[in-house]
Formats: structure tokens, sequence, C-alpha cells
């Protein structure tokens, strides 16, 4: 990787992700300079609010991408260009999905962590095959996101520069590269939503029915000790279901295109 990589990338992701939003549409919540609420909260600040967001300052966003975004993706083993589409890719649409996609466009088992193994197929492929091959698939998967209607047009015009920028860094000549700078900034994580209405539906029956079954128990003059076992397994049932929402759109997150 040529040293001045990282720092074109960077310069380039902040363009693309921008200040702060917090579009109803966006599964990142509250942003800012690309780094959501749960990022921040997670890398940053524990319980760091929405004005936290708004109040954090580029040094702390340029922090997180590199320890937490481009050092986890191991970008300064990668070909230069490749670093930059999977850095790109990680920050937009999660450090879980872009090992994976790297995996599945070299042929290899795909584990989710980016080993040696991957970082050898890597190196051993043409870079511009390669990017190209990390765009094309990113682009589908964008496109199969419901809240593409809504993103779309941005996401599409980011995926063109990124691919443009990342085989321009690799040197080579194709019809792709063009001196086309990093324009405006692309609102929406590209993410899987987690179903709201489902989670809330199944948590809310469940809850629902925990308080029947322990009103249910109290009529029948159950002990205290026994109600109190009840609304506790309720309590487990509901949590339980909630996380299963989470769990099922992580899992649509990280499949194949």
């Amino acid at each position: 990787m040529v040293a001045s990589t990282y720092d074109e990338s960077l310069r380039r992701l902040l363009v693309h992700e921008g200040g702060y939003t917090n579009h109803p549409s966006d599964p990142g919540g509250p942003t800012n300079f690309g780094i959501t609420i749960h990022d921040a909260r997670k890398y940053w600040k524990a319980g760091a609010t929405a004005a936290d967001v708004r109040a954090m300052s580029i040094e702390v966003a340029k922090g997180i991408y590199r320890a937490k975004y481009w050092h986890a993706m191991r970008c300064d083993e990668l070909p230069a260009g490749v670093d930059y589409a999977i850095f790109d890719y990680a920050v937009n649409s999660g450090t879980g999905r872009a090992p994976k996609v790297l995996q599945r466009v070299l042929a290899l088992p795909v584990t989710g962590r980016m080993d040696s193994l991957t970082i050898t197929q890597a190196r051993a492929v043409t870079a511009t095959k390669l990017v190209n091959a990390i765009c094309d698939e990113r682009l589908r998967f964008l496109q199969g996101l419901r809240t593409w209607p809504v993103f779309g047009a941005g996401w599409g015009r980011r995926v063109r520069e990124v691919r443009a920028a990342a085989l321009r860094m690799a040197d080579v000549d194709s019809k792709f590269v063009a001196d086309e700078p990093a324009s405006t900034a692309t609102v929406g994580k590209g993410q899987v939503p987690v179903n709201a209405n489902g989670q809330k539906g199944t948590t809310g029956g469940i809850v629902a029915g925990g308080a029947a079954a322990a009103e249910s128990a109290r009529q029948s003059g159950a002990s205290t000790g026994v109600i109190v076992a009840v609304v506790a397994i309720f309590v487990a049932l509901a949590v339980g279901g909630w996380l299963y929402w989470r769990y099922r759109a992580r899992q649509q997150q990280d499949a194949p295109a």
C-alpha cells in the first residue's frame, strides 16, 4: 500500500459521510461524520445522546475510523485501491459484512474474520478485478435493501465514485478511471433495518400474555413467589423476542447479495 492511500481514503470518506444527520429511515440513527450513535457509545462515550453525537469532534471520528475500521479491516496489508473499497464498504455497511464480501469474491471460506489467508489471496489477485467485484456486489446488496428508494440515488453515486477512485489508486487504466472527486454526502447507512413492527408486536404480545398469566395465577391463589416466577419467565421471553429481530436483521445484513 502506498503511504498516501489512507489519507486519501479518509478524505473521500468524510466527504461522502458529511456532517450530522438523523434521517427517520436511516437504521444508523443520529450520525455525525458517518459515526452512528451506536458506534459513538461503543467506541467513544458510553451512553452518548444525539446531542453528544452532534457535538462530536472530527478528531474523535478520525480516531474511530483509524482504529475500528481501517486497522480492523487490516487495510494497510491490502493492495492499494482494494483497501479503500473495503474501508468505505465497512463504514457504510458494517465491519461484519465487508470481510465476508471480500472472502466471497475471493472464493474463500466465509469466516467474517480478516485473517492471513484472506489477506494473502487478496494480494494475489489483480487489484482492479477485485475492486470491480467488491463494488459490483456492494451495489447489488444496496439495491436489495428496502431503503434503496430513499437513499439509492446517493448510494449509487457513492459506489460509482468509490470504484473510480479505487481503480485510480491501483494505477490501472480502465473505463472507470476518471478524475471524479467525491462529490457530496450520501445520507443513510447501507444496513438492513430491524423490523420495528415485528419487534414491537412480538415483545408486546409476550408482555400482554405475561400480565394475563400473572393475574390468572394471582386469582387462583398462587403464592407471591410463583407469581414473581411467572413474571420473570415472560420478561425473559420478551427480551428474547426483542433480541430475535435484531439477530434476524444481522443475519440478513451479512448474507450474500
